[in-house]
């Protein structure tokens, strides 16, 4: 059983990311294919897809984003709020990433958001990650 699928998440992309992987596949979710649609129009993923996999279960597959020398677009990734201690912020509270280089990953009452969205919204809710 699996208490934190958000960190897997995050933890196979950088796996993946770090052995220069093409893809990465995992276990399907609302809340999971949401950060990565998320990741993706940051500019992080190259592609989201869901699938049926071999015994009908969803699969999610991630096609990475590098630069010509392979390098991952993805240079850091931290999971913020915890099963054992989760993090809820007001929209004003919200933390800029490497001083606006990277993007924070909120769920709030519009949806999973960006840190720069939810700010705009004026929206807060649980910080779910940091990515740069």
């Amino acid at each position: 059983m699996m208490t934190d699928p958000i960190a897997d998440m995050l933890a196979r992309i950088r796996n993946g990311a770090l052995a220069r992987h093409e893809r990465v596949e995992l276990g399907h979710s609302k809340l999971k294919e949401r950060v990565a649609h998320v990741l993706k129009d940051e500019g992080f993923l190259d592609d989201v897809r869901v699938t049926d996999g071999v015994t009908n279960q969803r699969v999610l597959t991630l096609v990475l984003r590098y630069t010509g020398e392979r390098t991952s677009a993805i240079d850091g990734l931290r999971r913020i709020s915890k099963p054992g201690r989760r993090v809820y912020l007001a929209h004003d509270r919200i933390p800029r990433v490497r001083s606006g280089l990277g993007v924070s990953i909120l769920s709030t009452s519009h949806g999973v958001l960006t840190d720069r969205e939810a700010r705009r919204q004026k929206v807060g809710g649980e910080l779910l990650c940091e990515v740069w």
